[in-house]
């Protein structure tokens, strides 16, 4: 994990953040000793993306049956 300083973090901002993002951190450290953990956030997707039906069901149409049946119980 990559640890700088607040002073090359600041000079380095966009590099820190590409950085983070293909180690998952960067920690900050300023002069008083305190650190900073710098973190990518998660993308939220729906459960849904990217799913095939092998019949040929609309993803709005398996939404839309999952929400009447949660509407009967």
């Amino acid at each position: 994990m990559l640890v700088v300083t607040y002073s090359e973090a600041r000079q380095n901002f966009a590099s820190v953040l590409d950085t983070s993002k293909k180690d998952g951190a960067v920690v900050v450290k300023r002069a008083d000793g305190s650190s900073f953990r710098i973190t990518p956030e998660i993308e939220k997707n729906s459960p849904f993306d990217g799913i095939k039906t092998l019949a040929n069901i609309r993803q709005e149409e398996i939404l839309s049956a999952l929400r009447e049946t949660r509407e009967e119980n």
